[in-house]
């Protein structure tokens, strides 16, 4: 059985984790508190001198990591990726922009308001996040208006890769009501069959997210 090495409140891990449970396929998730330095143990950087998560490990003892390449070897030869070339350019077009437009300011957004302390001096980032984050909100805002996904056609490894994030936006301190059409995918995603959704976060951090 294949294994995933992962934080599941991590917006990066929880994509591989929707993706595996709407495939329904069998997996073994392990646990891994990154946020408190278990990624930089010398066992885990023996499996991923990168030291992050998430990681997949194969059955043979091989491992891949960053969430975005995982999500592309796991649908491949399913309807979650699509097979003409365009089309697939397309999708990962959108895992990149999510990666380097979106990622970077909507979840660090996020990991600044739940995981470091209140007088924490990152906290003096959160508007540059909050507005770089409002203009990836707005591409995406702008796609769906002749658009209903991110993959193609269907739903598929892009918007399981954009939604992760851009769900717990709210918690970074984004007003999702500024996006009606994003909010609007958000629950067409949440509506498609084999959906499940992310863990709650400890009473501790949800608790610097109240006061944030």
């Amino acid at each position: 059985m294949i294994a995933v090495y992962g934080m599941s409140t991590s917006g990066n891990c929880h994509k591989v984790r929707l993706l595996l449970e709407q495939l329904g396929r069998e997996y073994r998730w392990i646990e891994v508190d990154s946020a408190n330095g278990a990624t930089r143990t010398p066992e885990y950087l023996a499996r991923n001198p990168n030291g992050k998560v998430p990681m997949l490990e194969l059955e043979d003892g091989r491992v891949l990591v960053e969430s975005d390449a995982i999500l592309c070897y796991l649908a491949e030869g399913t309807d979650y990726l699509p097979t003409e070339a365009w089309q697939r350019a397309q999708a990962l077009s959108w895992m990149f922009f999510e990666q380097y437009s979106h990622e970077p300011y909507v979840a660090v957004a996020r990991f600044i308001r739940g995981w470091t302390p209140l007088d924490s001096p990152r906290r003096a980032d959160l508007p540059r996040l909050i507005e770089r984050g409002e203009q990836a909100l707005a591409v995406m805002e702008k796609h769906l208006a002749s658009a209903q996904w991110f993959t193609g056609a269907g739903y598929g490894v892009a918007d399981i890769a954009l939604f992760a994030y851009t769900d717990r936006a709210e918690d970074g301190g984004f007003d999702l009501g500024k996006f009606p059409l994003v909010s609007a995918w958000l629950a067409r995603v949440r509506a498609m069959p084999g959906f499940t959704p992310m863990p709650a976060v400890s009473d501790e951090v949800a608790a610097r997210l109240a006061s944030s």
